[in-house]
């Protein structure tokens, strides 16, 4: 610790260090004199949570967003990829969002990847699993949506969430006037939170240009997000995406558009018949799954952070705005549906209280 401390003073003379540790003089042990004579702020467990050593530090103005306080899972170490996160799947980048919380493309950049946290289980009062076949709508767990958002050209209703004869839910989109739309759309959310853990679906999405189905976790304030999509015009392919904003609950952050997608080739229409589409999300990577098989991996800072808090988990379809994401909508192919059979959840309760999540914009 003292050598690569006084290699970093050495190397940047004029920098401002900030040094955070859970107690007291902890730090000043480790480091070994080393920041003697540097510009130092360091910060304690026990320190006050506010921005006012932090900004008269850095000597900028505290932002309007709280003090943030996020639960904290313990030093992870950093490793080389396991065989477990190779992929045989290419990955097409498309087109991201700009933001401070989004690393520039770069082939060299792969992302830092750290160790899992293996302790988590003890760091939550309990664990949420159930496997739901959907046969029907259990109001204490699931919402049928009646909202809309400004990417959607449609009215999401719960009269289009219709159960089948043969299990599961169709999720249909219709032609509809409804004076804020002419096009309705169907939607369930959870009405839990959850934070980290694997969630699987089973569908069959619809090949309808124009039209999104979409399997994630979403929330706001600050935003963040983790997508599985398959678009009408392309159901061949699978769009994963990951949205990150900073801060702790209420935090005022809910910037972007477009996210951080990725296109990977599924070698199948998803339009055909049902496949398995799951999200493992850990405090140090995401993982996406289809049908058992791990088709792409994300690790911190690969390009974004992992979302670090409670989520809503959702299934829809819907028309979206963006020619550029699903192409064109076909008018004339409506109504169409995309077929939900099972969800499966297995989490942890974050200790929050249940909260109805908004809708999110399209990419």
């Amino acid at each position: 610790m003292q050598h690569y401390t006084r290699v970093l003073t050495q190397r940047f003379p004029h920098a401002k260090f900030i040094v955070i540790d859970e107690v007291a003089g902890a730090a000043e042990a480790l480091d070994g004199g080393a920041l003697e004579g540097a510009d130092v702020l360091r910060l304690y467990g026990e320190t006050p949570n506010t921005w006012r050593g932090l900004c008269e530090h850095l000597k900028v103005a505290p932002p309007i967003a709280p003090y943030p306080s996020v639960r904290y899972f313990g030093q992870r170490r950093y490793r080389s990829a396991s065989v477990d996160e190779l992929t045989t799947r290419p990955a097409k980048q498309l087109r991201h969002d700009q933001s401070p919380w989004i690393v520039e493309p770069r082939a060299s950049w792969k992302g830092i990847r750290a160790s899992a946290f293996n302790q988590m289980e003890a760091s939550f009062s309990s664990r949420v699993i159930f496997e739901d076949n959907l046969a029907d709508i259990q109001p204490a767990r699931w919402l049928l949506r009646n909202d809309t958002f400004p990417g959607n050209l449609g009215l999401f209703r719960p009269a289009n969430v219709i159960p089948q004869l043969s299990g599961g839910l169709s999720l249909t989109v219709i032609k509809e006037p409804l004076g804020v739309r002419n096009l309705s759309a169907a939607a369930v959310s959870s009405r839990s939170n959850f934070l980290f853990g694997r969630f699987e679906v089973a569908l069959q999405a619809t090949n309808v240009p124009g039209l999104v189905t979409g399997f994630f976790l979403h929330r706001e304030s600050p935003r963040q997000e983790i997508d599985v999509e398959i678009t009408g015009n392309r159901p061949d392919r699978l769009l994963v995406n990951v949205f990150y904003n900073p801060g702790s609950e209420g935090a005022k952050f809910d910037y972007g558009y477009r996210g951080t997608p990725v296109s990977i080739p599924l070698g199948f229409d998803a339009s055909k018949t049902l496949h398995r589409f799951a999200i493992e999300w850990d405090p140090c990577f995401v993982r996406w799954f289809v049908d058992g098989e791990l088709v792409h991996c994300r690790v911190t800072w690969g390009p974004t952070p992992i979302p670090h808090l409670p989520m809503t988990l959702h299934v829809n379809t819907w028309p979206t705005r963006s020619h550029e994401l699903a192409g064109r909508l076909a008018l004339r192919a409506l109504p169409a549906s995309a077929i939900v059979r099972r969800i499966s959840v297995d989490s942890f309760n974050a200790d929050t209280r249940p909260q109805l999540a908004s809708v999110p914009e399209d990419i």
